[in-house]
């Protein structure tokens, strides 16, 4: 774990990377302890561009970006990629599952964007997840082997609507939220299992609560975390180190228990039946800060 910015941590990281999850603030006038989420809308892009740039030049061949923003900066975000190099894969949907923001005059907004891209012309790892999710309406026979995932997720709820925060959304003692965008663990267990194998490394340039890292530790992947608020640095090392049941992962292993190969894709040392005790890992963590 680095504790710092990460326009500046990014330039400095030694080895290469296989996987990036870039959910940063998305410039909306939130308060945040240590970054101005009110920038000129110029200068924000500009910052988001040279971050892409730099994770470009720290990331093997094949390497895939997975960008997280608000639907209306579709176009931004596809820009700032292109421009720092990156090719594009997929638009992918995150459909909301119990919260819709009105607005007046448009319709109301029920998702998120995550634009899908790699180094190169070709993926370094793909594997093709299949689901099996309930059978909308009207359907009349049952799937034999599932489904493959597509780029509309519609079946992964957020942790940011509240009362359906559930226990996985990490809180203060008085019951308030530890932080309101806390990304959930199921989003990241996808995006991880379908661009990594066993081994590789994943970065996270804003990591907030760790939940990037959650993830990979507990499928074997490697991670680098940037935060800059020493508070969620914290945070992360206690989620880190003492796994709670609420981020244990091994529930969802049956979600994609149609997947061709799915043992040596999630990890061999676990299984269906196996329950990981809180600090098992193959690969422990090196924790360590950075301050800048």
């Amino acid at each position: 774990m680095l504790c710092g910015d990460s326009t500046e941590l990014l330039k400095n990281i030694d080895q290469k990377v296989d996987l990036t999850f870039l959910d940063p603030p998305f410039n909306q006038q939130k308060d945040y302890a240590l970054h101005n989420d009110d920038m000129p809308a110029e200068e924000y892009w500009l910052m988001m561009k040279k971050i892409c740039h730099d994770i470009y030049n720290i990331s093997n061949d094949g390497a895939a970006l997975y960008f997280m923003q608000r639907e209306k900066n579709t176009e931004a975000v596809l820009q700032v990629m292109r421009e720092a190099g990156w090719e594009f894969q997929n638009l992918i949907i995150w459909k909301k599952r119990t919260s819709a923001v009105p607005v007046k005059g448009k319709y109301g907004k029920q998702f998120q964007i995550i634009v899908y891209a790699v180094k190169g012309n070709k993926a370094k790892t793909f594997n093709r997840l299949r689901i099996n999710p309930e059978l909308p309406a009207n359907y009349k026979f049952l799937r034999e082997n599932g489904i493959f995932v597509t780029d509309v997720w519609d079946d992964i709820r957020e942790l940011t609507s509240g009362y359906f925060a559930g226990d996985e959304a990490i809180r203060e003692k008085n019951g308030d939220r530890f932080h309101k965008q806390q990304a959930p663990l199921a989003l990241l267990l996808r995006i991880i299992l379908t661009s990594t194998k066993v081994g590789d490394t994943v970065l996270d340039p804003f990591a907030g609560t760790g939940t990037t890292s959650v993830a990979a530790l507990q499928i074997q992947r490697k991670s680098i975390s940037i935060e800059i608020d020493p508070a969620n640095i914290n945070c992360i090392k206690s989620r880190l180190i003492n796994i709670r049941d609420a981020d244990n992962i091994q529930k969802y292993y049956k979600d994609y228990i149609c997947t061709d190969n799915l043992s040596a894709i999630w990890g061999e040392d676990f299984s269906v039946e196996y329950n990981a005790p809180k600090s098992h890992n193959k690969f422990e963590p090196v924790l360590f800060q950075e301050m800048v």
